[in-house]
């Protein structure tokens, strides 16, 4: 099997979503900043802005986030502690499974039972089956926590999952919210202390 992977910078993003398939998550953080004093949150709109993705799609990923924030008890604020940006990737991945020749049952014209080039239902011999090809389209949305004094990034969470073209906007944005809540289930960090 040949694996040929491309990689793109989405424009329709999460047009693509429907899957039920699970989230892969990934996290990281600045181990010098005090997650605790962290209260209140904005999103930041000049970020927010370069996503390419539906402005649809990006009032969907937002009301996930506003959803998720409540629930790990931030308040929205015009005078935030922290702010939040978003960034989506996409990487389509297309299988190519060679063919070539085997025996078997078949149906149809060929080699087999019979005289060759003549119909027979049911052969079994010889035969050419082609290439098969398949895409999966995998994405990305990363959600950004930056500290506004420090004009720094101190948090990042990934999640990267299976997209499935969908025109159910319902099923569209169950996977928006499960990519939220699983991304943000990392925060706040552990923060291990060193021995």
């Amino acid at each position: 099997m040949k694996k040929i992977t491309f990689l793109a910078i989405p424009a329709l993003f999460l047009l693509l979503i429907g899957s039920c398939a699970s989230v892969n998550v990934l996290s990281d953080y600045d181990k010098q900043t005090d997650f605790t004093t962290y209260k209140s949150y904005a999103f930041y709109k000049t970020g927010i802005d370069r996503a390419q993705i539906s402005d649809l799609d990006k009032k969907r990923i937002l009301r996930a986030i506003e959803t998720e924030m409540d629930s790990l008890g931030f308040v929205k604020s015009d005078k935030p502690d922290i702010l939040i940006s978003i960034f989506t990737k996409e990487r389509v991945e297309v299988d190519i499974y060679n063919g070539g020749w085997g025996y078997g049952w078949g149906w149809g014209y060929g080699w087999g039972w019979g005289y060759p080039g003549f119909y027979n239902p049911y052969f079994y011999g010889p035969g050419y089956y082609g290439n098969n090809v398949s895409t999966r389209t995998e994405g990305s949305l990363y959600i950004d926590l930056i500290d506004p004094v420090k004009k720094e990034l101190v948090w990042q969470g990934r999640g990267v999952g299976t997209l499935n073209n969908t025109k159910n906007i319902e099923k569209k944005e169950k996977r928006i919210r499960q990519f939220v809540s699983q991304i943000l289930q990392q925060y706040p960090p552990e923060v291990i202390a060193a021995n």
